[in-house]
């Protein structure tokens, strides 16, 4: 494809990949396109592990890793110890908990016991992201991207040191233009339908309000991909016809052969449309866009305690999934109520498992078909 970005990162087609799962990001970067590494969760020594893995499998092909460092977080200037997070996490919310799992006849008698690790929320935070920055570029790191808000200065300088682009999501337009102002390379606009993270306007609407709110910016050489609920390769063409350089994807990768997962959540979001997505605080502390279950019903009741900030409710909810997600394997029909994943609106359109190859070959052929079909109007 005739394309800056993909010259400038060494790549043949202009589709980002985010996930958690080391071989969608060798199986993405192998097929042309570009995979990004979640890194939230990882220490530095296990990040070394799946990247050194990555390394040995992508024969030489570019790839990323995402970072979530939050310009707003809970004690975000240093974490706080295990001992005062339990101190911050009110009884009310607790109690919550106990009741909604019981409800689903699970056993909550073991639910607090090692709820909080030291050091938790360090990664979120320039004593641990550091550590994290140094184990990426211990490798071949072509780009990092903060997934909450401007990078920070530390991750520019790392970046610029190894010759890396800096990415960063926005998910309104006065997020993009201050990305824009710190001279982010690759800025990733994300719309409401997006999984995970996200903000309140469509990507269709989106798109095109932050390209001309970058107009001034053009100078800085700032490349400007589309996210949000993009499954197809003829959404892809519909947001480069916009002006967008390609585009950021997440969940369309869920389901694929290779995701790390769980069965009984793949099979939900297989069978999922459209609708059954919301966005809820339950799971971070701030809004994500998730499946729909007796988990997120929950956090809408009238009696339901408002979500704590992060990393307050990650605290909670991890607490929770720890035992949902387990007895949802065994088949626990309670738990199978409430388990629930980050999923974008495009799950509508996720109703089979194959192999990340095959979905980034059939973005390329579908891309293909809709530049035919616009092209064949054109002439006309």
């Amino acid at each position: 494809m005739q394309s800056r970005l993909c010259d400038e990162l060494g790549i043949e087609f202009p589709l980002f990949a985010f996930s958690h799962c080391r071989d969608v990001i060798a199986a993405v970067s192998n097929a042309g396109g570009f995979g990004v590494l979640g890194a939230a969760g990882h220490s530095p020594a296990t990040l070394d592990i799946e990247l050194s893995w990555i390394d040995d499998h992508v024969n030489g092909k570019p790839y990323g890793v995402d970072l979530l460092v939050p310009t707003s977080m809970d004690s975000k200037a240093q974490a706080l110890t295990a001992a005062e997070l339990e101190e911050r996490i009110p009884a009310e919310h607790k109690a919550y908990i106990e009741h909604m799992l019981a409800e689903h006849d699970i056993d909550t008698a073991d639910l607090w016991e090692s709820t909080v690790r030291e050091g938790l929320g360090d990664n979120m935070r320039e004593v641990g992201a550091s550590k994290i920055l140094d184990a990426a570029f211990a490798h071949p790191v072509k780009m990092v991207v903060n997934a909450l808000g401007v990078p920070p200065g530390f991750m520019f300088d790392r970046a610029r040191a190894h010759g890396a682009k800096v990415g960063a999501l926005a998910g309104a337009r006065e997020h993009a233009i201050k990305h824009a102002e710190a001279g982010v390379d690759v800025i990733i606009v994300a719309g409401t339908e997006a999984g995970g993270h996200c903000g309140e306007v469509s990507t269709m609407v989106l798109l095109p309000e932050v390209l001309e709110a970058l107009r001034p910016y053009e100078d800085n050489g700032s490349h400007i991909l589309a996210a949000g609920g993009i499954v197809t390769g003829r959404q892809m063409a519909a947001c480069m016809a916009m002006g967008a350089a390609g585009v950021w994807t997440g969940s369309v990768w869920l389901t694929t052969a290779e995701a790390e997962t769980l069965p009984v959540v793949k099979e939900k979001m297989l069978a999922a449309n459209s609708r059954q997505t919301v966005r809820s605080r339950s799971r971070t502390g701030k809004y994500t866009r998730q499946l729909k279950s007796a988990w997120t019903d929950a956090w809408t009741a009238d009696e339901a305690p408002d979500p704590l900030p992060m990393p307050l409710q990650g605290v909670l909810a991890g607490a929770a999934f720890r035992k949902i997600n387990q007895l949802a394997q065994s088949d626990h029909a309670g738990a199978k109520q409430l388990v629930n994943y980050y999923v974008g609106q495009g799950v509508g359109l996720m109703n089979e498992t194959v192999s990340a190859r095959t979905v980034v070959y059939d973005f390329m052929e579908d891309f293909a078909g809709a530049v035919e079909r616009l092209t064949d109007a054109v002439d006309e």
